[in-house]
Formats: C-alpha cells, sequence, structure tokens
C-alpha cells in the first residue's frame, strides 16, 4: 500500500458552482466533472462508460445525470447505471469543502 496522500485539487469557491451547475477539473490526468446537485458536491469521471462520452454537460434531475449522447443515466452519489445502454460504473472521486473551498480527491 502507498504512503502516497491522494491528490487534491482545488476547483475553487463554492460560491463560483451555485447549484444546478457543472464544471470539469483534471484529478491525477483524468477529467472529472463537478455537480452541484440540491447543495451536494458530486464528482465523478467525466466519461460515459457507455460509449466514452463527456457527462459535463449532460441534464442533472433526480439525483442523477444524463450522457448527452445516447441517454444513459449515472446516479451521482453511486456512479451506478440506471438506464440502458451503459451498464458500468463511472469511477467516482470525493469532494472536500474547506473555508467556502471546493476540492477534489482521487480515491
Amino acid at each position: 500500500m502507498s504512503d502516497t496522500p491522494p491528490e487534491r485539487v482545488l476547483v475553487g469557491r463554492t460560491d463560483d458552482l451555485p447549484d444546478g451547475q457543472q464544471t470539469a477539473v483534471t484529478v491525477d490526468g483524468v477529467s472529472v466533472v463537478i455537480v452541484n446537485h440540491e447543495g451536494q458536491y458530486y464528482a465523478l469521471r467525466n466519461n460515459c462508460t457507455h460509449k466514452d462520452y463527456p457527462l459535463l454537460g449532460g441534464e442533472v434531475s433526480m439525483g442523477r445525470i444524463t450522457c448527452e449522447k445516447h441517454g444513459a443515466k449515472f446516479e451521482l452519489a453511486t456512479g451506478k447505471p440506471k438506464t440502458l445502454p451503459a451498464v458500468k460504473p463511472v469511477r467516482l472521486y470525493r469532494t472536500h469543502v474547506e473555508d467556502g473551498q471546493l476540492f477534489v480527491l482521487s480515491l
């Protein structure tokens, strides 16, 4: 097991990502979509597991994000696919708020 701490990437101030907004950052060389849904921050790999299409910009509703390409829906809290054509989950990342700043941590 590695003693290296997880990478911690500053996304920005929480005020800059109001409810319903999304952004993307790079964590460990991977694009990660950050979503503020109903005051909760979620971070998922910015990649639909069906056909490798970005999730950034997809509709967010009822705790799910929809891939704009083929309509697959993923649960924000677990990354699990909720509709076909996706069958594999999206990788999750942890979020952390400290002094009004939002961070994403690699797992």
